[in-house]
């Protein structure tokens, strides 16, 4: 006997922690954990979406057991002078559907929810009922914390679910609709905006507003109203049943082993968007949290200390590979007018399809990388060495909580 309550406490009942609580339970079902999440169910309230080609194998037998929308011919982009069809596969999983498997799945006893943890160390966790979890390996998955080592913009969205009352006649997505006005609402200066739209059944549709802005303030008033207009636009009617918002980070550059610094506590792993598990330019996630899931639960026999270090060594090798994608995230902050931001994606998404799947995976090649670069910019020569050689605004603003984890 240990006299510990469990080998394993993650702490976060969100995507990440969620689907490293799976991982366990499906591959290392010896190992006790415990998942604690402050709210009052897992998952929150999101909604995750990937290319199906984005999952290794092993990451979409995973993925398999939930209940998620799928569309097997393709989706849609829309630019104003430039519209097109993929054909690539793409999957999304409701927040609601992520906890009811999870609560279905998961062993007895090993979900802990309405629990905010007060405090964390290399042995447990302590609660803020008073209540302490021991355990040999803690896992902090809390989501993003934002940090002064880390310099960028804002993905700021609201979505809404809402059922029509006549079929709407959309058959795949719309990943990306930028035929819409282009600036952010009052006061959150200028910005790079567009739909997203998901046919989640006939009569069924969730609806987002986003926009890649200066600064994390979200006017949840001006959102709701122009998903009001393009539904008008776009002759949809129907009540809503539900709605979610977010702010994510759009790191285009900083002191990653500072940020490391500042979130760590000795003996305690870092995963999900807290330990720095994310694409720095779309926010994406999933993917990157599923390959996150599996090796910890490969390395689940690893004391504390040692699976904190190999998830910190591993997210420094994700930064160092994100590099890339840091640099055009600067690019688009920096150096195209936040009017004119669409002409980024508008040339980008004319590329070959291959390429956009990998793009969207952090898993782009020399030449694909090279070919997202050559021929006519979309933006100045001279705007872009400006953006080059200044420095983005810094990701903190402490009168705010972390951003939500969204795909």
């Amino acid at each position: 006997m240990t006299g510990r309550d469990c080998d394993i406490a993650i702490i976060g009942g969100g995507l990440s922690g969620g689907l490293i609580a799976l991982a366990l339970a499906r591959l290392r079902p010896e190992t006790s954990f415990r998942l604690i999440e402050a709210g009052p169910r897992l998952g929150g309230n999101h909604r995750w979406s990937w290319f199906a080609s984005d999952l290794s194998p092993a990451g979409t037998d995973l993925m398999a057991g939930f209940l998620k929308a799928e569309w097997d011919h393709g989706y849609h982009v829309r630019f104003p002078d430039y519209r097109r069809h993929l054909h690539t596969p793409y999957r999304s999983l409701a927040s609601s559907d992520f906890a009811a498997r999870l609560e279905r799945d998961l062993p007895e006893g090993s979900i802990l929810t309405n629990r905010e943890v007060a405090a964390l160390d290399a042995g447990g966790a302590d609660l803020a009922d008073g209540t302490r979890i021991t355990a040999r390996t803690v896992i902090d998955c809390r989501g993003f914390a934002p940090s002064p080592a880390l310099q960028g913009g804002w993905q700021v969205f609201m979505g809404r679910h809402l059922k029509t009352p006549e079929p709407h006649g959309v058959a795949r997505p719309i990943i990306m609709d930028a035929k819409v006005d282009q600036l952010a609402p009052h006061g959150n200066g200028g910005a790079y905006r567009f739909v997203y739209v998901l046919p989640l059944g006939s009569h069924e549709l969730f609806i987002e507003d986003t926009y890649y802005a200066d600064n994390p303030q979200l006017d949840r008033s001006a959102l709701s109203a122009r998903i009001d207009r393009y539904q008008q636009q776009m002759g949809w009617t129907g009540e809503p049943v539900g709605f979610e918002t977010g702010v994510l980070p759009v790191i285009t550059g900083g002191n990653f082993r500072a940020y490391q610094q500042g979130q760590r506590v000795e003996g305690v792993a870092l995963a999900g968007a807290r330990g720095g598990f994310a694409h720095p330019l779309t926010s994406y996630t999933l993917p990157i949290a599923v390959q996150v899931a599996l090796s910890v639960a490969e390395n689940a026999d690893l004391p504390g200390e040692q699976m904190a270090a190999k998830l910190e060594a591993a997210a420094r090798r994700h930064w160092a590979a994100m590099g890339y994608y840091r640099f055009l995230g600067s690019m688009l902050f920096g150096a195209a007018k936040p009017e004119e931001r669409y002409r980024v994606f508008q040339r980008f998404y004319r590329l070959p399809a291959r390429l956009i799947e990998r793009f969207y995976a952090g898993r782009s090649s020399l030449f694909e990388k090279a070919r997202v670069l050559i021929g006519k910019p979309p933006v100045p020569v001279t705007r872009a060495v400006g953006a080059l050689l200044s420095s983005s605004p810094l990701i903190t603003d402490p009168s705010r909580k972390a951003p939500h984890e969204h795909s």
